[in-house]
């Protein structure tokens, strides 16, 4: 019995550390627990709702963060060439083409299939329309078929965006996955990565309304409450990129 005892104790504690390496030291407490309850929780039904853009493959929707199945796009701070050879931010524009899409058709609808290791869930999520936004990131070039997850399910979007030479296929550029592994310094920690990155990949403060009283309040990441503050645009809540706009649209900084 005092084996049994001491197998499970070992088994929470390799869960525990597990966590607590991913998140780098960075995510706080009661972060921890949040993206743990996540984990087990059961996958929600089919959403739909207005989205704020994460980046180039993940949105916001009711506070809900969704990953997109099967694809990979260029990370926020990654930059690729262009047909003529110049650098160019090919995450922020990929982020930014999603989100002109998006609102073109609103609101998105998503079905989800899992959660990812930081707590997000993983959804294949159709525009109001009913075109697919997976099959038309890979078909634009602003993302790649990432046959890890996808099966290959949009490996035909993939061949025909590389044949007509759009976005990141116009030139030269790295794999998401494979300049994550080399640029370990520049992708954003798992805290930022499973609770937001800001809209379109810059804008990382969080703009809540308290429920009871309606006082806008702004979180900054270095802030005890940002990892487990939800930002919900159908409630009015907003992402801001510098103090003095959240100061200026009428929100306060959070007193921790």
């Amino acid at each position: 019995m005092g084996l049994i005892f001491l197998g499970f104790g070992t088994l929470a504690a390799a869960v525990t550390q597990f966590a607590i390496q991913s998140t780098s030291g960075q995510q706080s407490t009661s972060g921890l627990q949040s993206t743990m309850t996540n984990w087990t929780e059961p996958l929600p039904g089919p959403m739909q709702g207005r989205a704020s853009v994460i980046d180039g493959d993940t949105v916001e929707i009711a506070g809900q963060r969704v990953r997109f199945n099967g694809i990979d796009a260029p990370e926020s701070r990654q930059h690729c060439d262009d047909a003529k050879g110049f650098d160019y931010p090919c995450g922020r524009r990929a982020a930014q083409a999603l989100d002109k899409f998006l609102a073109a058709s609103r609101p998105p609808h998503c079905s989800f299939v899992d959660r990812d290791r930081y707590g997000r869930l993983v959804g294949n999520c159709n525009r109001a329309d009913g075109r697919s936004v997976q099959k038309w990131l890979v078909e634009q070039g602003l993302a790649l078929d990432w046959p890890r997850y996808s099966n290959g399910a949009f490996a035909a979007e993939q061949v025909s965006a590389k044949a007509a030479q759009r976005g990141v296929w116009q030139g030269r550029f790295d794999q998401p996955w494979d300049w994550r592994d080399a640029n370990a310094d520049k992708v954003e920690s798992v805290s930022e990565q499973s609770t937001g990155f800001g809209l379109l990949g810059g804008c990382n403060i969080k703009g809540n309304i308290r429920v009871n009283t309606g006082e806008k309040i702004y979180h900054v990441p270095s802030q005890e409450y940002y990892a487990e503050t939800h930002i919900s645009p159908l409630k009015g809540e907003r992402w801001f990129c510098s103090e003095v706009e959240a100061q200026a649209a009428g929100w306060r900084k959070a007193r921790r």
